[in-house]
C-alpha cells in the first residue's frame, strides 16, 4: 500500500527515469550472466554500457556484438531494444490492458507525455495503435530482409531479419553481422530501402501516425505538428542525401573515395547517410573516411535527431524547426511566430531554444571533460558525444576503445539523450514562480 502510495505521488518524469534506469539494470544483469557472452564474461562497464545503449536505442558499444555476445546475449539486447523504443509505460500499460485492470489518470499522464500525446482520454486507442503499428512495421521489414538474405544465410535470414528489423524500427542501430555494420550491403538496395523506411516510420512519431490515420491523406486537416514533421523530415532526406553526394560520391573538392562505385549504389548510398545519422547508427560506408563536411553534417543530422513521441533521439525535428522560424521572424521583425496559418506560443518557443542551449552545453561540458585525458582528435570527442546523447550510435572508434571514465560518460550522455525531451521539458516547464505579480521591465544590449 505505501509502495503504491510512492509511486502516485512521484512526479512524472521520476517515474519514467526510474522505469529506464530498472531496465538498464536487469539488462546488465543478464548480460553479465556467463550464458550471455561467448568468452564467458563480460567487464561490468560494458555490460552497463551495452545494457543502457540497448535500452536508450543508440547502438553505441564497446566491442562487436556478434563476435562477443551469444544467442541468449543478443536477444536479450533484442529485447532491451524493444523496451527502449515503445518505451516502457507502452508496455507497461499494455500489460494493464491486457489483464483488464483499470488505466488510472496518473497511468495516462505518464504515458500521454512518454508518447508524446496531447489527449488523455484516448491513451487505449493510442497503445492499441501503436502496438498493432510496431508489429505490421517490424514484421512486414522482417519479411523483406529474410527474403533477401536467405540466398546467402539460409534459415538463419529469418532471425537476421527479425532482429535488423526490430534494431531499424526502433531507431537503434545494433546489428549482428560482424564488423562494418551495414557495409557489406552497399549495393543490395532491397535491403538498404528497407532499413530506411523502418528508420523513418519509426522517426516518425505515435502523433504523426494517428493524424494519418484520422485524417487519411488530407494534409489541409493535418494537426501543425503533423504539417512540420511531414514537411520537415522530407527536408532532412532531401537536402542532406544532396549535399552527400556532393561531398562523398564525387570529386568536388576532395578527392572521393568511392569514385569506383556505381551511380545506383551512390544515389542509394548518399541516401541512406542522410536518413541513418539522424539516430538509426547504421552505416554502410566507413564513417573514418567522410570528408570534413560530411562529418561536419553527420554531426548536425545526429544532433536534430527524429521527431517527438518517436523511436528517435536527437534535440528532434519540430524543436529545430521553431528555433528556425523563431529566427526568421526575429529577422522580419515579426511579433509572432505563424507557421500553416497558426501561432506558435512563446512558451513553446521558449521550450525549443532552452532545449537546443541545454543539449549543446551538455555537449561542451562533455567534450572538455574528455578531452582533457583521452588520446583521440576533437572532432572524434565531439562526434562520439553527439552519438551519444542524440542516441545514434555512430561511432569514429572512440568507444570501444576509451578509457572507463569515458565509457561511464558516454553511458550516461546515451540515458541523458533517451530522456532528454522529459526531463530537460519537465526541468524547464515548471513554474517556479506562480506571482501574479509582474516585476519592472530591465533593458539588456544584446547582439
Amino acid at each position: 500500500m505505501k509502495l503504491k502510495r510512492v509511486h502516485k505521488n512521484m512526479p512524472v518524469v521520476a517515474l519514467l527515469s526510474l522505469g529506464y534506469f530498472i531496465t538498464v539494470l536487469i539488462g546488465s544483469g543478464l548480460l553479465l550472466l556467463p550464458i550471455a557472452s561467448k568468452t564467458g564474461s563480460t567487464p561490468i562497464v560494458d555490460a552497463i554500457l551495452t545494457a543502457t545503449s540497448a535500452t536508450c536505442v543508440t547502438g553505441l558499444t564497446a566491442f562487436d556484438t556478434a563476435a562477443h555476445f551469444t544467442l541468449f546475449g543478443q536477444i536479450v539486447i533484442l529485447c532491451l531494444i524493444q523496451i527502449g523504443g515503445l518505451g516502457f509505460m507502452t508496455v507497461i500499460t499494455l500489460l494493464f490492458m491486457m489483464f483488464k485492470r483499470n488505466i488510472g489518470i496518473y497511468n495516462r499522464t505518464v504515458m500521454m507525455q512518454s508518447a508524446g500525446s496531447y489527449n488523455i482520454s484516448s491513451i487505449p486507442t493510442l497503445i492499441k495503435r501503436i502496438i498493432i503499428g510496431t508489429l505490421i512495421f517490424e514484421g512486414t521489414g522482417a519479411a523483406i530482409l529474410a527474403a533477401a538474405l536467405w540466398k546467402e544465410y539460409g534459415t538463419r535470414a529469418i532471425y537476421l531479419g527479425i532482429f535488423h528489423s526490430i534494431s531499424a524500427y526502433c531507431n537503434a542501430g545494433f546489428d549482428v553481422f560482424g564488423t562494418g555494420s551495414l557495409s557489406r550491403f552497399a549495393s543490395d538496395p532491397v535491403v538498404l530501402f528497407t532499413i530506411m523506411f523502418l528508420v523513418v516510420i519509426g522517426g516518425l512519431g505515435f502523433l504523426v501516425w494517428g493524424d494519418i490515420l484520422d485524417c487519411k491523406f488530407k494534409f489541409s486537416k493535418y494537426q501543425l505538428h503533423t504539417k512540420i514533421v511531414l514537411i520537415a523530415t522530407f527536408c532532412l532526406i532531401l537536402i542532406p542525401a544532396l549535399l552527400y553526394f556532393l561531398f562523398e560520391f564525387t570529386d568536388f573538392g576532395l578527392k572521393s573515395n568511392y569514385a569506383g562505385m556505381a551511380f545506383g549504389d551512390k544515389i542509394v548510398n548518399s541516401l541512406f547517410l542522410s536518413v541513418s545519422p539522424r539516430t538509426a547508427g547504421f552505416y554502410t560506408v566507413d564513417l573514418t573516411k567522410l570528408s570534413p563536411s560530411g562529418q561536419l553534417l553527420t554531426d548536425v543530422l545526429m544532433l536534430i535527431g527524429g521527431n517527438s513521441g518517436s523511436t528517435a533521439g536527437g534535440v528532434k525535428v519540430t524543436t529545430v524547426v521553431v528555433v528556425m522560424a523563431t529566427l526568421f521572424a526575429s529577422a522580419r521583425r515579426q511579433e509572432h511566430i505563424v507557421m500553416f496559418k497558426r501561432r506558435v506560443g512563446y512558451k513553446i518557443v521558449n521550450q525549443a531554444v532552452s532545449l537546443i542551449i541545454a543539449y549543446l552545453s551538455i555537449i561542451l561540458i562533455a567534450t572538455l571533460i574528455i578531452g582533457f585525458y583521452e588520446p583521440f582528435d576533437v572532432t572524434q570527442i565531439v562526434f562520439e558525444v553527439i552519438s551519444a546523447i542524440g542516441t545514434v550510435g555512430l561511432s569514429l572508434g572512440l568507444t570501444e576503445n576509451a578509457m572507463i571514465p569515458t565509457k561511464i560518460i558516454i553511458t550516461f550522455l546515451m540515458y541523458i539523450g533517451r530522456l532528454g525531451a522529459l526531463t530537460l521539458f519537465d526541468l524547464l516547464l515548471k513554474d517556479k514562480n506562480n506571482s501574479i505579480v509582474q516585476k519592472p521591465e530591465g533593458k539588456v544590449l544584446v547582439g
